[in-house]
């Protein structure tokens, strides 16, 4: 069992859009259930298909296993809660780790935000000035809950 341990910010300014290249995901949910998530991901070349557990304070279980992008197509066209999540990804290196940032698209046009993967919850890192509020525990801001509440429908 794998397990994933992540902190989640909302983005201020553009000034982090110099500082990588954008790869659209399109990812759709099988299973949006708080307690199981079932996902599946076409990024660029590779499609995943992963499943999480509950999150505990910044940690939850992950399994993540590659699959044809055909069968990922298939599954997200055909078999996933709607709207699907859509979405640039910028990995972008900084005082020694990776920031993924992530601009969301279609119904949640508008939000962007920051995650850190770390090895363990207190582990400590530094924040670029372009990393705002922390949002890891607002279930606001999971992708699973984008699907059911779209940010365009905060707004």
């Amino acid at each position: 069992m794998g397990v994933e341990i992540e902190r989640k910010f909302l983005v201020r300014g553009d000034g982090w859009r110099a500082l990588g290249e954008g790869v659209l995901l399109r990812q759709g949910y099988l299973s949006s259930a708080p307690e199981r998530t079932v996902r599946v991901r076409v990024e660029g070349g590779a499609a995943m298909l992963t499943i999480k557990g509950r999150s505990t304070g910044a940690t939850r279980s992950e399994w993540e296993y590659p699959i044809p992008i055909p069968d990922a197509q298939a599954l997200l066209d055909a078999l996933c809660e709607r709207p699907l999540i859509e979405k640039k990804r910028y990995r972008i290196p900084f005082d020694g780790m990776v920031w993924e940032v992530d601009e969301f698209l279609g119904e949640n046009a508008g939000l962007v935000v920051a995650e850190i993967e770390l090895s363990a919850e207190d582990q400590a890192f530094s924040k670029p000035d372009w990393v705002g509020e922390e949002v890891t525990h607002d279930p606001r801001y999971f992708n699973s809950s984008l699907i059911r509440n779209p940010y365009s429908r905060w707004v």
